[in-house]
């Protein structure tokens, strides 16, 4: 198996590239996901987060309320730090799980990380680290017009992430997402050509 690490700035077409990889083959392990499904009804963060921050963030249907939650968890550092302490390791441990039932095929698994550093890496046992990369004024024009994000929200958003700098100097494999759908393709098969080999 050929666990790798997929990352990317908000609106580099991250996502993309991992549905582009899964048609050729590959299997995904989303964190996005992963996050949704720990807080879900039974998931093991679904009551420690009603018990740290009420029963006011639980919706009619017994699901959690993002919008709920994000209101009372962002509202200061100190409740942002219980949140993560709540689903960052039931996150990751999850991820991790996933990944270990794959150890021993001849799969590539690509695990889609919004927020992945060198800790990760060592965590979730990566062997190579991807980054989508693209110029921050595609990024943004992306969000407006593809995600229909405000532009005060959109650029705050990608104020907030690490430097596209940061981000590539931790990368194994750098891909170009500043063109065009075909150019993505191009550049995800020349990804996959240069993954193959290593499994």
């Amino acid at each position: 198996m050929l666990a790798i690490g997929l990352t990317g700035g908000i609106g580099s077409g991250k996502s993309a590239v991992a549905d582009l990889l899964v048609a050729k083959g590959a299997i995904l392990i989303d964190a996005d996901q992963v996050a949704r499904d720990v807080v879900a009804p039974g998931g093991p963060a679904y009551q420690p987060l009603i018990d740290r921050f009420g029963a006011g963030i639980v919706a009619d249907d017994g699901t959690i309320d993002r919008p709920a939650l994000a209101a009372v968890a962002f509202a200061d550092d100190e409740a942002r730090a219980a949140l993560n302490a709540i689903t960052h390791p039931a996150i990751g441990i999850a991820m991790i799980q996933a990944r270990d039932a794959l150890e021993g095929t001849d799969h590539i698994v690509v695990l889609a990380i919004p927020l992945l550093t060198a800790l990760h890496r060592e965590t979730v046992k990566l062997r190579l680290v991807v980054v989508v990369d693209c110029p921050t004024e595609i990024a943004l024009e992306r969000l407006l017009t593809q995600r229909g994000m405000d532009r005060t929200d959109a650029e705050a958003r990608i104020r907030a992430q690490i430097s596209r700098e940061e981000r590539v100097k931790g990368a194994d494999y750098v891909l170009d997402n500043s063109g065009d759908r075909a150019s993505l393709e191009t550049a995800v098969n020349a990804l996959w050509d240069w993954l193959v080999p290593q499994v």
